[in-house]
């Protein structure tokens, strides 16, 4: 059955609707797969009974024939989407033994479309990491090994690592993920899939535990293009629940892929080529404009000249928001309380704050509520408020030039946890996802090529406002012209 879990997506939704297996059978192998590869650490609660119920309900609808688009597909759901029953923690020991009375709307909306959930997946504690190694309940470690032989244990990426190690060792048919700065695409390169950060407003935010809201957007992770178009079309919708929910139409989005770009522009932004940058992904850059050519597209040359400014306005707004927004865990209404002997009320919300926030998550705090204090509110805040206007106005500009911009995912392949220890070097982890996200526009990272060492790089496409469907058709071509099948237990 093991056979089962090298199956894409789509290619399971089309078995099952065939009947050559059913979704119990689906079920059984991926739950066997998870069993086999506890050591990635990629869930940090496992629900087979949850699963093998919703595997039985998916064949039965199956026989039916009122089945959902996805019935039977079994998913992983990132521990930062609320889930009725089953704990969620945001990867945080602040929120250990949580559990949830209702239903993120993004994850109800897979369930309801027939998806089998497997598990809650492990992430960066509050979404704050690039590496999985803020996590609480420990690190998640990448199925891929380097060439070189040195066989040193590598990060997945983050914050939604669990996602991509689980979808890349086929753990899972696919996952929820959640990106603020690069979340989803910066894993989704590391570990050689595919994932897309949708419009900000096109899927609802309802149930997800925040930590930027003006930034956070949940989108799906998958082995292929089609799959994550899949699986975009159920996350999508408008949700009365959410203030920031897009009221408009969600297109069938895998029905529309066509790969084609005849006469697509495709913009090359200068500000992205980097001093120093890795000659293997600056030659994967021209080899995927190439690849767009021959696609039909024209290549452009844009200018973003507010790029440099990025990251240093994304560190102010995003911990800002986070130290507004993390407030609310303070050990008296739910997650975890310490209550100091003989303290008062604000010796428990230290010592709580203290012992269930790691040091990552205080980090950005105090960096929060810093920039948002008296005196420093605008000359920081409000600063950075005003250069991301300028971030975005850069990108409308620009979409007056062109389509789409192709552009690294991430200035390196995976790197070994270890590597890098300083916070800020990895902050740059995201120079190259940061700019769409606080611009609020669809990107998406596909796999392109491989390092010196063997291990994935990706492509970045950025699309106008609500045109996931031209990221995606543009992420088809690069998938059809890579022709990457390279996968992890061919590099152990």
């Amino acid at each position: 059955m093991s056979d089962l879990t090298d199956l894409g997506l789509a290619a399971m939704a089309r078995g099952l609707a065939a009947r050559d297996f059913s979704a119990a059978e689906l079920t059984a192998a991926h739950l066997e797969a998870m069993a086999a590869n506890r050591h990635l650490n990629a869930f940090i609660v496992e629900t087979p009974e949850i699963a093998t119920a919703q595997a039985a309900a998916a064949d039965a609808a199956l026989a039916r024939g009122d089945a959902g688009r996805l019935a039977g597909i079994p998913l992983g759901i990132k521990d930062l989407f609320c889930t009725e029953g089953v704990q969620t923690t945001a990867g945080s020991k602040i929120l250990a033994g949580f559990v949830p009375q209702y239903e993120s709307t993004v994850s109800g909306k897979l369930l309801a479309d027939g998806a089998v959930m497997l598990g809650k997946l492990n992430m960066d504690e509050f979404a704050m990491g690039s590496s999985n190694e803020t996590s609480a309940y420990g690190r998640v470690i990448s199925p891929w090994r380097a060439a070189d032989g040195s066989n040193r244990e590598l990060v997945p990426g983050g914050s939604s690592g669990g996602s991509a190690a689980a979808v890349a060792a086929r753990l899972c048919a696919g996952a929820t993920g959640t990106d603020t700065g690069g979340s989803i695409r910066q894993p989704a390169s590391f570990v050689g899939i595919s994932g897309i950060k949708p419009t900000y407003g096109r899927c609802s935010r309802w149930g997800v535990v925040a930590f930027a809201s003006s930034l956070d957007q949940a989108g799906p992770m998958a082995r292929s293009v089609e799959d994550c178009a899949l699986l975009l079309t159920s996350m999508c919708g408008f949700d009365p629940k959410d203030s920031t929910s897009l009221d408009v139409a969600v297109p069938d989005f895998a029905a529309g892929l066509t790969g084609d770009l005849s006469g697509k522009r495709i913009g090359v932004p200068r500000e992205y080529r980097l001093d120093g940058m890795d000659a293997t992904i600056a030659a994967l850059w021209e080899q995927g404009l190439a690849w767009a050519r021959d696609a039909g597209a024209t290549i452009v040359d844009v200018s973003l000249p507010h790029t440099k400014y990025a990251l240093p306005t994304y560190y102010i707004i995003a911990p800002a928001e986070a130290s507004s927004n993390l407030a609310r865990y303070d050990g008296v209404r739910y997650g975890l309380r310490v209550t100091p002997e003989g303290g008062n009320l604000a010796d428990m919300y230290g010592a709580t704050r203290a012992t269930g926030f790691g040091a990552e998550v205080q980090r950005r705090i105090m960096i929060g509520t810093y920039v948002l204090s008296a005196g420093f509110y605008d000359a920081y805040f409000t600063k950075a408020q005003k250069v991301r206007a300028l971030i975005a106005r850069d990108f409308e500009l620009a979409f007056e030039q062109c389509d789409l911009l192709l552009t690294p995912t991430a200035p390196s392949a995976a790197f070994a946890f270890g590597d890098i220890v300083d916070p800020l070097a990895m902050y740059l982890n995201d120079v190259f996802t940061v700019p769409s996200s606080l611009a609020g526009l669809p990107a998406m990272s596909v796999p392109a090529g491989l390092s010196n060492a063997g291990l994935p790089l990706g492509l970045q496409i950025i699309g106008r406002p609500l045109d996931e469907m031209g990221v995606l058709d543009a992420g088809l071509a690069i998938e059809r012209a890579a022709g990457f099948t390279a996968r992890p237990e061919s590099r152990r």
